[in-house]
């Protein structure tokens, strides 16, 4: 069975941040570093536009299982 992948681009077109939810641990790390883009009880739960590229990718580096990552998009 393939795992699923979500993407979430940011609105900026730099980054797209992906999700892979069965990899999720539910550590909370996310939701604690970047209250403003991940929130489990909205839809849709990650909102991207909220954040910079730059807080995005150093909130992604500290994700324990790996399910949440990044691409770069080219400009």
């Amino acid at each position: 069975m393939k795992e699923k992948l979500i993407k979430y681009p940011h609105p900026n077109g730099e980054v797209t941040v992906l999700w892979r939810p069965e990899k999720c641990q539910h550590s909370g790390i996310c939701v604690r570093m970047l209250p403003e883009v991940y929130d489990p009880k909205a839809r849709p739960w990650l909102r991207p536009e909220n954040a910079t590229t730059a807080q995005l990718i150093e909130q992604i580096n500290n994700c324990p299982s790996g399910a949440l990552q990044y691409e770069l998009n080219n400009s």
